[in-house]
């Protein structure tokens, strides 16, 4: 596996080692949705690497080797020596808004045989990223992993973009299947956050769109508890998502809030959010989220038989902003785990997609640090 890496600054060309080393990589290119947004970018990136499968990703925050940065663009090229990857890509709009159906499109276009993984980008603005992991999982495969990551737009929640081979757009899912015998690719996620307040039910709810809490306003509810930060919604709400728990026995999953609707007094999820689940606030510290992002390293790390030689870390954009000024930590953490001779690159995002640990199937998490492990 060769690769490499730059960062691209604002009104800046890109700092990055020798593109020429690499043929047909695949090329990840995670940043600001203002710099990403340039009609010129793809061209720019594509005169690196003319042979390259170029993946774009608007983010809110992005992350290379132990390094937060932010207002920045970071590039990561990577061309695998013993396997090979397919990268194919939908969007939301061509399906009315079906994510489900978006995803058991997507899959078919990947052969089966010998696939490891599939890495996901998906915009972040309006998908259900649980339904959309439904539909790429709907045949009960689980010979391949899945993990990855919905793009983010700051802490603004205006638009989020993504693209495979051209300019970001909004509503793109792009969808990169990794082949090979040789590949080991690992994933796992770990939050940090703690309950506090009432355990509340579910009571009217559709897909990720919730209406009301024991039988009353969700919204109202939920702008009791946060007071002065009501008037900072959505922004407010990523420092105390949701745990939702479906039934008794399943493990609860972190909610966060992408959006609010003030005249039909709802709030719109990043997952799925069904009646009758049981849901309580959460919060959390810096040190909690520096020991989740350890834990998740070591997740990722157990029972590999190779050291990974890339790391794609997906954090979330609310783990940042309890941890401001501090935020490295988490990376610190992660890269104390995994070793210092591991490529690392990533974004802060809406939304984290992993296993939980032990399990074959997916899910959509918030407030999590998420790795996805690769070596071959």
């Amino acid at each position: 596996m060769k690769i490499v890496q730059g960062i691209k600054k604002s009104n800046e060309s890109f700092v990055l080692k020798d593109s020429t080393l690499l043929k047909e990589p695949l090329v990840l290119v995670f940043g600001n949705r203002y710099m990403l947004e340039s009609e010129h970018i793809y061209d720019e990136v594509k005169q690196l690497f003319p042979n390259g499968h170029i993946v774009f990703g608007t983010t809110s925050g992005e992350i290379i080797d132990d390094n937060v940065l932010d207002g920045c663009i970071v590039l990561t090229a990577i061309e695998f020596e013993k396997s090979s990857i397919l990268v194919k890509r939908s969007n939301v709009a061509d399906f009315q808004n079906d994510d489900k159906k978006l995803g058991e499109v997507l899959i078919a276009e990947f052969p089966k045989e010998n696939l490891k993984h599939l890495f996901v980008i998906s915009e972040g603005s309006t998908v259900n990223g649980s339904a959309l992991i439904e539909g790429l999982e709907h045949l009960g495969n689980t010979h391949f992993g899945l993990s990855g990551g919905l793009c983010g737009d700051d802490d603004r929640f205006e638009r989020t973009l993504a693209s495979y081979n051209e300019n970001p757009k909004e509503g793109e899912i792009i969808a990169i299947g990794f082949y090979g015998d040789t590949l080991e690719i690992t994933s796992s996620n770990y939050g940090g956050w703690t309950t506090f307040g009432p355990e509340r039910i579910i009571t009217k709810s559709e897909g990720n769109l919730l209406f009301e809490l024991d039988g009353k306003p969700a919204l109202d509810l939920y702008k009791t508890y946060l007071g002065e930060k009501a008037n900072e919604l959505p922004k407010s709400a990523l420092l105390y998502p949701l745990s939702v728990k479906v039934t008794e026995d399943a493990e609860p999953l972190v909610r966060t809030i992408l959006n609010i609707d003030e005249k039909k007094n709802t709030m719109t999820l990043a997952g799925d959010i069904p009646e009758g689940a049981r849901v309580q606030l959460m919060m959390s510290s810096v040190d909690d989220i520096a020991n989740g992002a350890f834990h998740a390293a070591e997740l990722a790390m157990g029972g590999r038989k190779k050291s990974p030689e890339l790391a794609l870390l997906i954090s979330c954009i609310g783990r940042k902003l309890v941890m401001d000024q501090r935020t490295e930590e988490e990376i610190e953490e992660v890269k104390a785990v995994i070793g210092g001779n591991t490529v690392i690159s990533g974004f802060y995002s809406y939304g984290e997609m992993a296993p939980f640990s032990g399990q074959d199937s997916c899910k959509l998490h918030n407030q999590t640090m998420t790795l996805t492990l690769f070596s071959e």
